[in-house]
């Protein structure tokens, strides 16, 4: 164990702390969880269209008239279904702080690049026609959302970058002194700004040359396609997860790290599951964003609320049991910091094993559960990652009662992972209380 701990910091630690503070990355992450409120805000109102209660369509039918459900869904595509579009400003804003710049000047580049990218025209058919028709001077909703999320964060990363470099070669038109900062600021703007929407543009007039339709078809199939069938399996989600509880087992925060790349797949696959879901059709995916949070990490990150209930109920020790009485309300609530740092679990070799086999093992069950059809999906349905345990499944598989089984069933396989391991390391410190009382009484 203690050869373990000396490969983590000697090895482990120095790769996986530059990591940590890679810009890009942190970009990327701050920029997506930009949008997280609206993609909350936005599930509340699906929750409201999709009760799980008898007759309650035709009740607010009733009240509200046929088109309520349409009507209530606005909300829900003007927050949720502009996730691509939040995180084109938002990624940029992120990393133009890292490089001390205009974030909102960065954002906006961004944003405008992106909609240049962006084809103005859907296509549809007319109730009753035979053929489908395309209509101009229309932004298509669906490229705003989860399907032009790759491409808002090429362009966020791509856009701040040329900003950056023209800015700091110093290509920029300067006001005299007097101008109001927001005017200078926008001067600074114009030329990096033009550059960005000129070679976005070029793109475009280059790949509708060769007869393909937009940036978005050709990031969906180069980028989009492989890294959804590595982190949408079983295998690359086992993957995804051992290196986020090895990174806490460090002292580092697994989920930001690797959060970073994998909660693009994981956002997209939750977009395409609510839409399955309003429309009725058959949910596409199992692992989704919720999935995860919901139900692989319950208690927090290592899957630890089973491991407050054995320090409540079967703690020797006084720090332990003292330590489960102060752990479980915010383990209630998905936190278990202290646990991660009071036990410690972090540089711990004991309780390291059963940190990283229990969100494996929970999303092996869920994930079969699901796939032999046991276990609803999770609906698409973005709950705050802070919704306790029970709850959480009943909401984010679209209120199944299934959903709130798993965690149920789940929560008991963690506490077996867990107690023989926290037995040995509860003994130890048991022991060492022991002795020190014994000292204590000698002197």
């Amino acid at each position: 164990m203690n050869k373990f701990l000396s490969f983590l910091e000697k090895y482990f630690m120095p790769v996986a702390g530059k990591l940590a503070a890679q810009r890009h990355l942190q970009a990327l992450r701050d920029g997506i969880i930009l949008a997280m409120p609206m993609i909350i805000i936005g599930s509340f109102f699906l929750i409201l269209g999709f009760l799980p209660f008898p007759h309650y369509s035709e009740f607010m039918a009733g009240i509200f008239g046929d088109q309520w459900l349409t009507k209530l869904l606005y909300a829900n595509d003007a927050t949720f279904g502009m996730m691509g579009l939040i995180a084109a400003f938002g990624i940029a804003y992120r990393l133009a702080e890292k490089y001390n710049l205009d974030g909102v000047t960065a954002g906006v580049i961004s944003l405008c690049a992106f909609l240049v990218a962006t084809p103005f025209h859907v296509t549809f058919t007319p109730e009753g026609a035979k053929t489908a028709v395309e209509v101009g001077g229309a932004i298509p909703v669906a490229y705003m959302g989860s399907k032009g999320l790759f491409v808002a964060i090429l362009i966020g990363l791509f856009s701040t970058e040329v900003y950056n470099f023209i800015v700091k070669k110093n290509i920029v038109i300067k006001m005299p002194d007097g101008v109001p900062p927001a005017v200078s600021k926008s001067f600074v703007a114009l030329i990096p700004g033009f550059i960005v929407i000129t070679i976005i543009w070029l793109i475009r007039l280059v790949i509708e040359y060769f007869g393909i339709s937009s940036i978005h078809d050709i990031v969906a199939l180069v980028l989009g396609k492989p890294l959804g069938l590595l982190g949408g399996t079983l295998p690359g989600t086992i993957i995804a997860l051992f290196l986020v509880q090895l990174l806490w087992s460090a002292g580092l925060h697994g989920m930001n790290i690797v959060g970073g790349v994998m909660s693009p797949i994981w956002l997209q696959a939750t977009a395409e599951n609510m839409e399955a879901f309003k429309s009725g059709h058959e949910l596409p995916h199992i692992i989704t964003q919720q999935f995860v949070e919901v139900f692989v990490n319950m208690g927090g990150s290592g899957a630890t609320f089973g491991l407050v209930m054995i320090m409540l109920m079967w703690s020797k020790s006084k720090q332990m049991k003292q330590l489960g009485k102060l752990a479980l309300p915010p383990g209630v609530f998905m936190i278990n910091e202290p646990i991660t740092f009071g036990m410690p679990i972090v540089m711990n070799a004991l309780m390291i094993i059963p940190f990283i086999l229990a969100p494996i093992v929970n999303a092996i069950t869920t994930y079969i559960g699901m796939d032999l059809g046991l276990v609803a999906k999770p609906a698409g349905i973005a709950i705050p990652w802070t919704t306790p345990p029970i709850i959480g499944g009943y909401l984010a598989s679209g209120g199944h009662i299934s959903g709130a089984l798993i965690q149920v069933f789940n929560i008991v396989l963690d506490l077996l992972i867990y107690l023989p391991f926290y037995k040995m390391w509860d003994k130890q410190l048991y022991t060492q209380e022991k002795s020190f009382e014994s000292d204590q009484k000698a002197i």
